[in-house]
């Protein structure tokens, strides 16, 4: 594994990021693996090398709520540096690599770098907005409302003039985006499909063939 290689490539990454990676631990981590609990104590940051995980939220019921997915260039773990408890759990949604920092780490490097404290704090400012306006939606839109707005978010206009679904979630991973059933988003999707509104192609990824119906 070329660390180096994975460091300066990460997409998006600016060079502050990049030298706070380098003084990270680099750790490899199996799909399905649980990098955070949520509740437990932790003072670590976790910069993505490689790979893809999840912080989601899970209920007593067992149900789960996924607050997003991040990739290469972006980092999870930020919310706990005050010494608080996690407030959510995260799991590796592929094979991924992770530069793992220390608080001690990330205030020495702030000291000589005070500039990416801004950028810390634009990142923590740009997560609170997400997450009022994941909540906004979760309270105002029924669940077909909420699928609406996934899969409209997360399309992008093809050659053909049809929009595809530039991620490719599971209904699993879905329901626990939007809040509900595994049963109720395949229910769904096969009803816009009957309805000519979209195709789910063999990669498991979605189709939009014409705009979706505000209510269903």
């Amino acid at each position: 594994m070329d660390t180096d290689a994975l460091i300066e490539q990460l997409p998006g990454a600016t060079e502050a990021l990049r030298a706070l990676a380098r003084r990270g631990t680099v750790r490899p981590y199996t799909k399905g693996r649980l990098l955070i609990e949520e509740g437990e104590v932790g003072d670590t940051l976790f910069i993505i090398l490689a790979g893809r995980l999840r912080a989601f939220a899970g209920g007593d019921n067992g149900r789960e709520i996924t607050f997003g997915s991040y990739g290469p260039g972006e980092y999870v773990g930020e919310m706990s540096l005050d010494g608080g408890p996690r407030s959510a759990s995260v799991e590796a949604l592929a094979r991924s690599v992770c530069a793992v920092v220390t608080r001690r780490t990330l205030e020495a490097f702030i000291a000589e770098r005070p500039d990416f404290a801004f950028e810390l704090i634009g990142k923590l400012i740009r997560r609170a907005r997400a997450a009022t306006l994941s909540a906004r939606q979760m309270a105002l839109n029924d669940v077909y409302g909420r699928l609406r707005l996934l899969l409209e978010s997360t399309a992008q206009v093809q050659p053909d003039g049809s929009r595809k679904s530039s991620e490719v979630p599971s209904h699993l991973q879905t329901a626990h985006r939007i809040g509900c059933s595994r049963e109720m988003v395949s229910r769904l999707l096969k009803d816009l499909e009957r309805g000519g509104y979209l195709e789910r192609l063999t990669d498991g990824s979605v189709r939009l063939l014409q705009a979706l119906p505000h209510r269903w």
